[in-house]
């Protein structure tokens, strides 16, 4: 009789791989009433970098516009390495798509408050968001999508 595998999961490394900040307008962003329309485009792509170790990548490109002019984009790219032995293939994908960006989100939302605040912008403070929600909603569009014939 052999034993399961010991599940093991680890945080090896959290660390802001890429982020940038733009402010297309320049000073004229600052004249007027600050109401921007702003867009948040966020993506958490994985890979499996070592044996056992994936890199988990939060990136969020947040876009306000005034008027329907940028004046203000900031990225973030907020990573980690994050250790997962002995899990099965579908808990990974659970795994590395729901408590990885959860993990990293109070990290990006940090390093996305503290650039906007530094170009002399009001917080723009994200709301937390639900990974488990977004988990399933991603597997529910696969599964329709494998499920309609194709031409």
């Amino acid at each position: 009789m052999s034993e399961a595998p010991v599940q093991q999961f680890a945080i090896q490394r959290i660390y802001l791989k890429d982020a940038s900040l733009e402010t297309p307008l320049g000073v004229a962003s600052f004249s007027g009433k600050w109401a921007p329309n702003i867009q948040l485009d966020v993506n958490t792509p994985a890979e499996k970098v070592v044996e056992d170790a994936h890199e988990v990548v939060w990136s969020l490109t947040a876009t306000a516009r005034q008027e329907d002019k940028v004046a203000l984009l900031v990225e973030v790219q907020q990573a980690g390495v994050f250790v997962c032995k002995g899990i099965s293939e579908d808990q990974l994908r659970h795994t590395l798509a729901t408590i990885c960006p959860e993990i990293l989100f109070p990290y990006a939302r940090e390093a996305i408050d503290a650039f906007v605040i530094k170009a002399s912008f009001p917080r723009l403070m994200l709301a937390p968001m639900n990974f488990e929600a977004l988990y399933r909603q991603a597997l529910l569009q696969r599964q329709q999508q494998e499920a309609q014939p194709t031409h």
